[in-house]
């Protein structure tokens, strides 16, 4: 198995369906906001404004609040983001107190390593696609080894696997 992480717009639509979409939708449904590091961010904003209005799903993306880790982006984001600022993983565990039920991170990388290495991720979905790609960034590059628990997993139609895992602390 590759379980990398770059390029996905390169194969995911060709395994997105219905019934995908359902699952998708309902967990976009289920978060009150989402984080995401500076990658993930300049990528979302290049495609989900201007699909304002097509869909539930696409305004529901672009109304939830946004909580962006760089060390390069400026102040005075656009699309209802928040700069991250300083000590990440304090942030972070400052947005887990607030009030509401879920923060939803799209995308992986080092944002998902920091949280990881303290503590902060209660539940990873990895999404997992029929395709070798070969080569790219993996996303558990650099962590100690992190024990876990198969909390759900579910296939799809189109060969699409959800693995639900939960860190052991």
């Amino acid at each position: 198995m590759d379980m990398v992480i770059n390029n996905p717009q390169n194969f995911v639509f060709d395994y997105t369906n219905d019934e995908f979409m359902s699952y998708a939708r309902n967990q976009l449904f289920e978060s009150d906001a989402l984080i995401m590091g500076r990658v993930t961010y300049e990528g979302f904003i290049k495609a989900w404004p201007a699909m304002a209005g097509q869909n539930d799903f696409a305004d529901r993306m672009n109304s939830l609040p946004k909580y962006v880790a760089s060390r390069t982006l400026k102040e005075s984001l656009t699309w209802n983001a928040n700069l991250i600022k300083g000590d990440v993983a304090k942030e972070v565990a400052k947005l887990k107190e607030q009030k509401g039920e879920n923060i939803l991170q799209y995308g992986s990388g080092e944002l998902t390593r920091t949280l990881l290495e303290h503590g902060l991720i209660d539940e990873f979905r990895l999404m997992v696609y029929p395709v070798a790609i070969g080569n790219g960034q993996r996303p558990f590059d650099q962590i100690q080894k992190t024990p876990m628990k198969l909390l759900e997993s579910k296939t799809f139609s189109t060969g699409v696997m959800i693995l639900h895992y939960q860190p052991l602390k």
